[in-house]
């Protein structure tokens, strides 16, 4: 990192991976242009999870030909006298793959689910009406950045 006073300690990096509920997923994609989605996430065992759908889509697409990716997440920083905003992000660098152990892709959902819905119950039921139709993408983290930015 250039600016180091900036850089965040891992540990504040890995708070606001758990902590934030969406980030940025970004892929290569079809003629090599790079893809980036908006997704819902959850960090557990130091490892990154979300859900899409078995269908036919863009990114699984894309994950299946290249698994190197990066995942951005931002926390909603504070505003300070005037316009400006201090805010932290991340960045992770890893590799992705589809989960597709049942027993797996039921606990890491039931994370994902918590994070979201209101009540575990709400968990598992979506758990149970979907688990078919729904695929389980998990980040390795190999690296990851953290900094505050201060936009003044």
């Amino acid at each position: 990192m250039r600016r180091a006073k900036q850089e965040l300690s891992k540990e504040e990096c890995i708070d606001i991976l758990i902590n934030e509920p969406r980030g940025v997923l970004a892929v290569l994609g079809d003629d090599e242009y790079p893809y980036a989605v908006p997704l819902s996430h959850v960090y557990v065992d130091g490892k990154i999870y979300f859900h899409g759908t078995i269908k036919d889509s863009h990114k699984r697409d894309a994950i299946k030909k290249h698994d190197k990716v990066s995942f951005c997440v931002m926390d909603k920083g504070t505003k300070s006298d005037s316009w400006w905003y201090t805010f932290k992000s991340v960045i992770v660098f890893g590799r992705m793959k589809t989960i597709n152990d049942k027993q797996t892709k039921i606990e890491k959902l039931t994370y994902l689910g918590n994070k979201f819905f209101p009540s575990e119950e709400e968990t598992k039921d979506e758990i149970d009406r979907l688990l078919d139709v729904t695929e389980l993408y998990e980040i390795s983290i190999e690296h990851m950045s953290g900094k505050v930015v201060k936009e003044k």
